[in-house]
């Protein structure tokens, strides 16, 4: 069972106005809000244009210093608003770890949106993509788990999440589950794995570009890219997994063929996209028993898989 991990520092209100008085007093007077927390960062709004994210573990301490050292410069020269640091805060009187001070988008997360709304954004995340995903240079971080490297390094993994498939329907936080053709997933995985590896130089990835890290628009488009503590180097097919993490088939098709237009990727690139779905997919309807949304949203995607 996957239970959102404990906090490992007591932060509040109180703690973050101290950093903000200490380190960028000219934020310090800003009205500030709780505005939730994620597995890994607690969030307050700052103002009606800022929020504050601040670890709450220490595994999240790397993959913050990793924002603030490239996300600004990586992010510049995008069309689509991020959560790239605008401030950068350091460890001070009562916290241990850097944090930031980042734009506020305002829309709604991607996961509260249905499926079938998301296509006006798929353009829009193709072209995102495009611009973002950028050679990397040879000091760029590597995902501590495996993401952008070789499918291979998850056939293990995913293979057993396969195998626990038949048993779904026996979960009590959601009885009606969907039957899934666990064979034809196991082919696709197959397919996938078969596929050539990349060999070209590593490119910037987002890492984890499922709808949770997209803020959409009342009409569906695409507000903002926000959550790149994933932020690594390899292999794009990785955040070409959005095809299936996020849209139905005419947002994928759109997604697909937008990305096509600007910059070709080949079937084979493609084949391993879909596998990547299929792991991040699997991966949350295998740990995510004690989150219905994160459960439907990974029975969404392997579903997705198996369209197309």
């Amino acid at each position: 069972m996957a239970v959102l991990p404990r906090a490992e520092v007591d932060i509040g209100p109180s703690l973050v106005v101290s950093l903000l008085a200490d380190q960028h007093p000219d934020l310090a007077g800003l009205p500030l809000a709780r505005a939730g927390n994620g597995w890994d960062n607690e969030l307050f709004r700052l103002g009606p244009d800022l929020v504050v994210r601040l670890p709450r573990r220490q595994v999240a301490e790397l993959l913050m210093v990793a924002e603030q050292r490239w996300l600004q410069g990586l992010t510049a020269h995008l069309d689509v608003p991020t959560s790239a640091p605008l401030r950068a805060g350091r460890p001070g009187p009562g916290y241990p770890w850097h944090w930031s001070v980042c734009r506020w988008i305002d829309g709604a997360a991607g996961t509260t949106v249905p499926r079938a709304d998301r296509a006006p954004a798929a353009r829009a995340l193709a072209r995102f993509l495009v611009q973002f995903q950028q050679e990397a240079p040879a000091d760029a971080p590597v995902s501590p788990v495996g993401r952008g490297g070789p499918l291979a390094g998850r056939d293990d993994v995913v293979r057993s999440r396969l195998a626990t498939l038949p048993s779904l329907p026996s979960l009590p936080s959601l009885p009606s589950l969907p039957r899934l053709p666990v064979e034809r997933l196991f082919g696709i995985w197959a397919s996938a794995l078969a596929a050539p590896e990349w060999s070209r130089p590593a490119l910037w990835l987002h890492g984890d570009l499922h709808p949770g890290n997209l803020v959409l628009a009342a009409d569906g488009t695409l507000a903002g890219v926000v959550d790149f503590g994933d932020l690594c180097s390899g292999d794009p097919a990785t955040d070409l997994a959005a095809a299936w993490l996020v849209f139905d088939a005419a947002g994928r098709e759109a997604f697909r063929s937008e990305l096509d237009a600007l910059r070709p990727s080949d079937a084979a690139t493609w084949d391993r996209a879909r596998g990547w779905a299929l792991s991040m997919g699997s991966a949350m309807v295998a740990s995510s028993d004690d989150s219905p949304d994160f459960l439907a949203l990974g029975l969404e995607i392997l579903s997705a898989v198996l369209e197309d």
